[in-house]
């Protein structure tokens, strides 16, 4: 099956005269099924729809917009795997010069805010023709929500964009369900009826039943509405429990219309069997193909969805906290296919998803009665009803592992330590350390101070410590020197300079320096986007300190990396603000000494345990890091 049309003679060469739609896309075109265009393109084509792919037009004028001509049924826009906002700038709002998914991963081949400005261009263009948006940008963004780039509290997308209607999730039911309400001749402004959507209307009667949010009017000026707004929102994720949602503007009302239902097993599989190319379009190659498919290419995506539900995640409002799974045949039929390309060289890069080792709902009743809206799966602690179980991961795994070309298979998107842990069967935590593991397993422990780790949604660092010993004593048992390094967050809610010391303390007790330092960003969606713009935990309405001054910000990065002798100035600075002076001097409790480092001959000493390795290995896995963030990056970012 050739890739689906992006210009005209391609389009004619099909015996097509207009397409059915238009799909317009932030992204480039990669023809794989980590890529939310390309299932829901393929899915439309698979129901026998004329699909043309536009990825990447020109905005500043109308043309490219305009080379299929008008489509019959609809355009649909997205602004790509990634929403466009954090694509192009970093947490302390810099324009990156680097895009993975643009050709040679160049910056500047789509705009800020492409969402709302390719609907803008289409309606210059055509005037009344029906656009339905979709994708994680406009996920995240469909009822009024604060934007940490314009630093306020922005309408719906729906609104900004002028488009006719939304599609929230993952879209795979939707979009089929709106092709065909469109081609069986109903008027988009009809389709108010759908899951999984939004729609604006003026007309309050045809509304019904639902949950009447403060206005957005009401949630710009008083932020303890914009909490019991962000509440009702968070707690109405779950397809079996949420309610519609209603929103009011001066322009009439925004209606959110409770979830889609997570596609089953059998779903999914057959979503997955669609005729992909598995690689991006040819016309890129003379820039150097598109970054992103360099690692996605040999991994699988095996599962959807995340009870996990940490705050600072966005993964319920876009998938929801049921976790469906793929068969085991459709796994490794996947690899299969994999094994017979002529690049593929005996490495399986992941078997995973949002969270890769969750393959099946936290419990029984989750899959009658939905997930709980006032309780959480693991947070605080573990719930009585949650099933702790490995066995059908453990099971796939297996059968990969037996594959005739499948020399290694790797998990790389992600473990969740604390339902390891709890796991009292440890069969796959042995066989996670002696086969699929490559010398180091990144975890997300996030921060060790309970004070913080409690505004992030996550276990206690009890539970974490708990996880390091095992995965010491594993490896030593079964004859490995392998590591366990964390993922830590600077500057999260909750997390003052005293928490910071306490991180650094324990990166020092542990002899780990990170080569990276991820600092929160307030994307939309998230608990934690609602905390650092409210400063109030919108779960108690209790305040919460929020580190926004740029220089206390820079402390905190610093003091994760304050063997650095570039930090030196400033975690000399952080330490006597907090008044711990006793932590500068030349005992090994300190962190720096009293007198200025003239050389960087320090750099990365300490004493390496089984829970970090040397700084001469981070660096040497420095390349191996980026690929798993984007692995996870294209996993969670994606329809």
């Amino acid at each position: 099956m050739p890739f689906l049309p992006v210009n005209k003679k391609e389009m004619l060469a099909r015996g097509w005269d207009k397409p059915d739609f238009v799909y317009v896309c932030g992204d480039a075109y990669v023809d794989h099924s980590s890529f939310g265009a390309a299932i829901i393109c393929r899915m439309l084509e698979h129901y026998g729809y004329k699909v043309c792919m536009l990825p990447q037009p020109d905005w500043h004028s109308t043309e490219d917009f305009m080379k299929f001509g008008e489509p019959r049924l609809a355009f649909l826009v997205s602004a790509g795997n990634i929403d466009s906002m954090v694509n192009h700038y970093t947490v302390a709002k810099k324009r990156r010069s680097k895009d993975v998914y643009s050709p040679g991963g160049e910056g500047g081949h789509r705009p800020d805010r492409a969402t709302i400005v390719y609907c803008n261009k289409i309606r210059e263009a055509y005037g009344k023709v029906p656009i339905v948006i979709g994708g994680i940008e406009a996920s995240l963004r469909r009822l009024s929500h604060y934007d940490y780039w314009d630093n306020k509290v922005r309408r719906s997308i729906l609104l900004d964009s002028g488009a006719d209607l939304l599609l929230y999730g993952m879209g795979e039911h939707q979009i089929i369900e709106l092709a065909e309400a469109l081609d069986s001749g109903i008027p988009i402004s009809e389709i108010t009826y759908m899951r999984g959507t939004v729609y604006r209307t003026r007309d309050k009667e045809r509304i019904g039943e639902c949950i009447w949010l403060p206005s957005y009017e009401e949630v710009c000026n008083d932020k303890n509405k914009y909490c019991e707004s962000f509440m009702h929102q968070y707690k109405n994720t779950d397809s079996i429990t949420a309610k519609t949602l209603v929103e009011e503007y001066r322009e009439g009302y925004v209606v959110q219309n409770p979830p889609s239902a997570p596609l089953e097993t059998n779903e999914l599989d057959e979503v997955y069997t669609l005729p992909f190319m598995r690689t991006y379009h040819p016309m890129y190659e003379k820039y150097g193909g598109i970054p992103a498919i360099e690692e996605i290419k040999f991994s699988i995506a095996a599962n959807r969805g995340c009870f996990g539900n940490c705050n600072f995640c966005a993964i319920v409002f876009h998938q929801g906290r049921r976790v469906t799974a793929r068969s085991d045949d459709s796994i490794v039929e996947e690899a299969k296919q994999m094994t017979e390309e002529k690049d593929f060289k005996g490495y399986i890069h992941d078997v995973g998803g949002p969270t890769a080792n969750f393959m099946q709902p936290a419990c029984e009743k989750q899959k009658k009665f939905g997930a709980c809206r006032d309780r959480q799966c693991l947070f605080p602690e573990k719930c009585p009803n949650l099933v702790v179980d490995h066995k059908n991961y453990l099971r796939v795994l297996r059968k990969l592992r037996k594959l005739p070309k499948v020399k290694k298979v790797f998990i790389r998107s992600g473990i969740r330590y604390d339902y390891l842990i709890y796991d009292k069967d440890e069969t796959f935590f042995n066989e996670l350390c002696k086969y699929h593991i490559s010398g180091q397993l990144r975890v997300a422990p996030e921060h060790v101070s309970d004070r913080v780790l409690e505004k992030m949604g996550k276990p206690s660092r009890e539970v974490y410590d708990r996880f390091v010993k095992r995965f010491g004593e594993i490896n030593k048992k079964c004859g490995l020197n392998q590591y366990c390094i964390p993922y830590l967050m600077s500057s999260h809610p909750g997390s003052d300079l005293r928490a910071a010391i306490e991180l650094a303390e324990y990166l020092r007790d542990i002899g780990h320096m990170p080569e990276q330092v991820q600092d929160f960003y307030p994307t939309p969606g998230t608990l934690s986007t609602c905390m650092y713009y409210t400063e109030t935990d919108p779960r108690t309405g209790k305040k919460v300190y929020v580190p926004k001054n740029p220089h206390e910000k820079a402390m905190q990065r610093a003091l994760m990396q304050y063997r650095l002798p570039a930090n030196y100035d400033i975690v000399k600075e952080a330490l006597i603000k907090a008044h711990r002076e006793d932590l500068i001097g030349y005992t090994p409790h300190c962190l720096i000494r009293p007198e200025r480092p003239s050389a960087v001959k320090n750099v990365g000493k300490g004493k390496p345990n089984q829970h970090a390795n040397t700084r001469t290995n981070e660096q040497n896995n420095k390349k191996n890091v980026q690929k798993k963030k984007t692995i996870r990056n294209v996993h969670k970012k994606s329809r």
